[in-house]
């Protein structure tokens, strides 16, 4: 293989990680349509806004003075309504909506006025439907959780018919919340209750949202992530059963329902016409409750930042709602891991990076100067290559065997410059991911101007020093004598710049001393290889 056939591997290689970084998007799955009756069928089940009776309703405590009652722990401030008993903000302490220091607190409710609050439960296709949004009466009015956990408990009665109690337990150092439905029947026969948990999101359309990010609905199914896209939702889309979580996220915080019996579950996620709301319902298992007797149904509540040790912790795979792809999270999660090991000593997340670029770097030295030595007698012998093109320029088949045995006779391996590269590809997808989606680096400051790691160099001086170094790069790495060819390679400093301009800092910061601990290296193998 001469270095024409090499230059059009590594470029093709390029080309392919730039797609996968910028353009490549998974496929959409469609379902398989149902046949005609199973389709009339789902169709009758469809689950509905419910539809109480005139008799129900005008029994249920629809009025009243709203009371809010709030709840204060070390990691966040939470308010709810007698409305619903629902939530109507969820302040994370220790993040801000940006670098300012009086920003807000990073919310995890986002509604507009006349919009249900999230963790609303309404009664469906039951013995009567009862709607999300009656008044309930709280137990307390302000909970401070400090050194255990607070318990909320607020309930509400139809009289003759159903007793609802819906009971809250926050804990002081976890973004974990417990909740219990129980339903008391006080009729004086049997009923069935089907309960669905609905969580409400509010799609400003003018927030920006960032780029890299998913904002939407999120189910963990059958032990696979699905991300419907809020955009090319048309109807209503189900899932399950074997649901484990679900809810709704961006790119850096979730909501979440975790589900005890996931193959009870199912999650609903809809659109309402104005295409801004978003609905997320999650129905369990239906309950059949004899007279005077009660039933009750659990769910685990996350909300909270994507931090992978938290969500780790959960046991139920809600690290996954990191968005680091199913093949890649298996080198991003190791690597994520790293960074973190780094950063709990130096507290500077910047740094970090540059350990651990040091770390890949030592890790894949040897296959480094495999590769500059490889590609320095690929060098060497470009002067007898073209003298064979030149000999055998109408004989392709001899050309071949000839320059066959040129490597054969000075034991070169033609693929020995790149095999090592693309060996290292996966390890910087992964690295890629794991810095993309990180939210250790969301306003993790380095030194000196650069305060996000997670938002692009304001200044533009990192990918600007970091072209310098890939051209510097470019300039030593042992090249044919075709000038086509090095003007390409002289190029491709100039289009990673470009690339490099808005991406986060904390991944231009990786590449950049990838590259410093590269030159370092072709200095080295050349002085020991002549």
């Amino acid at each position: 293989m001469d270095k024409r056939t090499i230059l059009a591997i590594v470029l093709s290689l390029a080309v392919i990680i730039i797609y996968q970084m910028f353009f490549f998007k998974p496929p959409v799955k469609h379902p398989t349509p149902p046949p005609a009756k199973e389709a009339e069928k789902a169709k009758e089940t469809r689950l509905l806004p419910p539809k109480p009776t005139p008799e129900v309703m005008a029994s249920v405590p629809k009025t009243g003075e709203e009371k809010q009652v709030t709840v204060e722990t070390p990691l966040y401030r939470a308010v709810f309504s007698s409305k619903g008993a629902g939530l109507v903000s969820f302040k994370l302490k220790k993040y801000k909506k940006t670098l300012d220091a009086a920003s807000e607190s990073v919310d995890i409710v986002s509604l507009k006025p006349g919009m249900k609050y999230p963790l609303g439960v309404s009664f469906i296709h039951s013995s009567f439907d009862l709607p999300d949004n009656v008044f309930f009466n709280p137990s307390r009015e302000k909970v401070e959780v400090k050194e255990k956990e607070e318990k909320i408990v607020f309930s509400t009665i139809v009289p003759g018919r159903i007793k609802i109690e819906k009971s809250y337990i926050f804990y002081p150092h976890r973004y974990t919340v417990d909740m219990e439905i129980r339903v008391t029947n006080l009729s004086n026969g049997p009923i069935e209750q089907m309960a669905v948990v609905n969580w409400y999101e509010y799609m400003d359309p003018k927030v920006e949202r960032d780029d890299y990010g998913h904002t939407g609905p999120i189910v963990f199914h059958k032990n696979e992530v699905e991300r419907p896209e809020v955009g090319k939702i048309k109807e209503d889309k189900v899932y399950g059963p074997g649901v484990t979580w679900g809810g709704f996220e961006s790119k850096y915080f979730l909501a979440a329902f975790i589900s005890p019996h996931p193959s009870l579950t199912h999650i609903y996620v809809t659109k309402a016409a104005t295409e801004d709301e978003i609905t997320v319902m999650l129905k369990g298992e239906k309950l059949v409750i004899p007279a005077n007797q009660e039933a009750s149904l659990n769910y685990r509540l996350f909300l909270g930042p994507k931090e992978y040790n938290l969500l780790k912790a959960e046991g139920v795979n809600l690290e996954d709602a990191i968005d680091f792809g199913s093949w890649l999270k298996w080198l991003a999660m190791p690597l994520l891991i790293t960074l973190n090991f780094f950063n709990k000593y130096i507290n500077n997340y910047g740094v970090s990076i540059i350990l651990l670029t040091v770390l890949i770097k030592i890790l894949f030295w040897p296959l480094g100067n495999k590769s500059y030595k490889s590609m320095k007698e690929m060098q060497k012998l470009q002067p007898k290559l073209l003298e064979l093109r030149e000999k055998y320029k109408n004989d392709k088949q001899r050309l071949s065997q000839e320059t066959m045995a040129l490597y054969k006779a000075h034991k070169i391996n033609p693929l020995g410059g790149c095999l090592p590269m693309i060996i290292q590809i996966p390890v910087f997808f992964g690295l890629y991911k794991a810095l993309l989606y990180a939210i250790e680096l969301r306003h993790a400051p380095f030194f000196g101007w650069i305060k996000d790691l997670s938002a692009k160099d304001p200044y533009y001086i990192t990918p600007i020093v970091m072209g310098v170094t890939m051209f510097i790069q470019q300039k030593m790495t042992p090249t044919g004598g075709d000038p086509m060819q090095q003007k390409i390679m002289l190029w491709m400093p100039v289009i990673f710049t470009f690339l490099f301009l808005n991406f986060p800092s904390g991944l231009v910061i990786y590449w950049l001393f990838n590259n410093i601990i590269s030159i370092g290296q072709q200095i080295y193998v050349n002085k020991r290889h002549g």
